[in-house]
């Protein structure tokens, strides 16, 4: 079987040595790897699977060929948490070495329960734990005259695009959420250490770089906005002066998961001027004053509102796009009406959602008056089809418009791409219908005049000069 078959990133092709080697391939040991959760624990993974490879390791596809293999796991809820242990089963029962890490390694006596036969266990981050287990079950056979990864390292996602992770951990203490128990608290990353990453990632072929963290809205509180010098000049661990950096690399840079801090909008004229993309990951959670209390989350919808509009006005193409919880414990009829309002007056561009769903040692489970299962499925289905509603309507106000698109790939005829309001594997699509004959492959950008729209993508054409 092979491991592409899972609901996981693929593992990629080794790296092409830049000397040859008398020494067979097949003399490598060989590891497997199974990569779940979000674009943070991809990131790990990136990491780990960067360092096996520099000390000589072989990535295989298949559990038949592979003489270990490494999960990373999710276990934020309890469907990651079903579908992580499905993954360490099937592991075992494909191949037998297994070793598990990542944020369901921080609640070790549920695996041992499910899979007594692991080798190892370790918590999220922990490298040094995961590489010393391979070590272990594996000996690594390095060969110090070839070099075996590329300058930007093992990446899981395309050649065209990569995730930046800007820090570690989490503050927060939201009641429905379980990460800083899994994480830790924040722990920021040096931005020079960051901006050379972004360097050497557009130096390897990147041109669009998403910026991940739990709180990058936070970024740099925890070293007390630290000055770090690239490029000869000198730069502040902080939002702000990170896109300014990142801006001077021509690249599209996007940010996720920002907590709506005042010092947002010092950001919001660096996307009008175009030295970083003009779109907000913002988990806005809820628009009820008490719910957003009892979730300890920012609770002024009023001037989140007020804030959106001002964002608005500096500039136009903001895209912004927002999660939400629907039918947390105690929500009444009432507060789910406002929230459908605050969906009506905040026009977001993209949003997703879910239904509560208690977590394991999550604080929100205590909470009185859960909503009935029935009750959250009717009310995130309302939910998403007033979603749908408006954004039909801000993507059909683009028909006629020239957006400007970077291809992610080609299907026949079509090239499939995103527009700069969409990120990639979460938001909608752009299917430029002539992109066989305008010649486009992965990872180009073009300007595509927008011919047609429903509730999620866009159809258009290039735009040929004339």
């Amino acid at each position: 079987m092979s491991l592409h078959e899972l609901p996981v990133k693929p593992i990629p092709a080794p790296a092409t040595p830049r000397a040859t080697s008398t020494r067979s391939a097949a003399a490598n040991p060989k590891v497997g790897f199974v990569s779940l959760g979000c674009p943070k624990a991809l990131v790990d993974s990136e990491r780990i699977l960067t360092q096996l490879r520099v000390e000589g390791y072989d990535l295989v596809p298949t559990y038949d060929d592979a003489d270990v293999v490494v999960v990373n796991t999710c276990g934020f809820i309890d469907s990651a948490v079903a579908e992580s242990l499905d993954a360490i089963g099937e592991a075992m029962a494909e191949n037998g070495k297994v070793i598990v890490t990542g944020c369901l390694g921080k609640r070790e006596e549920i695996i041992r329960q499910a899979h007594p036969g692991v080798l190892s266990i370790s918590g999220p981050q922990d490298y040094a734990s995961v590489l010393d287990a391979v070590h272990t079950a594996l000996p690594p056979r390095h060969d110090p005259f070839i070099s075996l990864v590329p300058d930007t390292g093992i990446k899981l996602t395309p050649k065209h695009y990569a995730y930046l992770k800007i820090s570690e951990g989490c503050n927060h203490r939201c009641t429905f959420c379980i990460i800083p128990s899994m994480r830790g608290d924040l722990v920021s990353r040096p931005v020079d250490e960051v901006l050379r990453e972004a360097e050497r990632l557009a130096m390897g072929g990147v041109r669009e770089l998403l910026v991940v963290s739990q709180d990058t809205s936070a970024y740099g509180v925890d070293v007390r906005y630290a000055e770090r010098e690239w490029r000869g000049r000198q730069y502040q661990t902080r939002m702000k002066a990170l896109c300014e950096g990142l801006g001077e690399l021509g690249l599209w840079t996007r940010l996720h998961y920002v907590y709506p801090y005042p010092h947002v909008d010092e950001i919001i004229p660096l996307m009008a001027e175009g030295r970083i993309l003009p779109y907000l990951d913002i988990p806005f959670q809820h628009a009820s004053p008490r719910i957003l209390k009892l979730m300890k989350r920012p609770g002024a919808v009023d001037k989140t509102l007020e804030r959106i509009q001002r964002w608005r006005s500096v500039c136009p193409e903001l895209t912004i796009r927002s999660t939400f919880i629907v039918g947390f414990p105690g929500e009444t009829d009432a507060e789910f009406e406002a929230l459908l309002d605050f969906l009506d007056e905040a026009q977001l561009d993209r949003v997703g959602a879910f239904a509560y769903s208690p977590v394991e040692g999550a604080r929100a489970n205590e909470l009185p008056d859960p909503v009935p299962e029935a009750l959250q499925q009717e009310r995130l289905a309302r939910f998403m089809e007033r979603q749908a509603e408006i954004s039909a309507v801000r993507l059909e106000a683009k028909v006629g418009t020239v957006q400007r698109c970077i291809v992610d790939s080609i299907d026949g005829e079509l090239a499939i791409a995103r527009s700069q309001a969409d990120a990639p594997e979460i938001d909608g699509l752009v299917q430029i219908q002539n992109g066989q004959f305008a010649g486009l492959k992965p990872g180009d950008f073009c300007d595509v005049e927008i011919m047609g729209s429903d509730e999620h993508d866009l159809f258009g054409e290039v735009a040929f000069e004339d």
